[in-house]
């Protein structure tokens, strides 16, 4: 689900009564709950200190072997991220100017739909290659985020969709 493609739909039918710099306000705090969600869910993955005692910090086991392996994680994250930031720097007025509109939404909605039948069809039988954040590739991991341009480029695409149908 696109929380953004939503937000453009909702204020299509709605039309509320507000100033821009309400509703871009309003946009960030509905969203900002989805991921303060996901930051709870997953805090002790993501957050590499406290997990064990252990003094010595880059050690082979305990508290610093979680260090490293968590270091790992947060450097494939900001290698995931780059194209997206790299694109939305540039583009982001161009992009909101012309595709962040309901008809956009609506067509990204539906195609995204049935990708996922057709993905999930797909994979039926297969085996997954990865398992594991620590085996994926730094190759993979900006294939990662490039298809997560999808949905910053395309409102009603939604990030972890795009990440899925990737």
């Amino acid at each position: 689900i696109s929380s953004t493609g939503h937000l453009i739909l909702l204020d299509e039918f709605l039309k509320l009564d507000a100033s821009d710099n309400f509703k871009e306000m309003f946009d960030v705090v509905i969203q900002l709950g989805a991921i303060l969600a996901v930051v709870v869910i997953y805090w002790n993955k993501l957050w590499p200190f406290g997990k064990q005692n252990n003094p010595h910090p880059m050690a082979q086991t305990g508290f610093g072997a979680c260090l490293k392996k968590d270091m790992k994680m947060w450097f494939k994250i900001i290698v995931a991220c780059i194209p997206a930031a790299v694109v939305g720097l540039l583009f982001d007025d161009i992009l909101e100017k012309y595709l962040y509109n309901p008809i956009t939404v609506a067509v990204m909605l539906i195609l995204f739909g049935i990708a996922f039948i057709w993905i999930e069809k797909w994979h039926k039988n297969r085996t997954p290659k990865m398992n594991s954040i620590a085996s994926l590739k730094y190759s993979t991991v900006l294939l990662i985020g490039v298809f997560q341009l999808i949905a910053a480029i395309f409102p009603g695409t939604s990030r972890s969709g795009a990440t899925i149908v990737g």
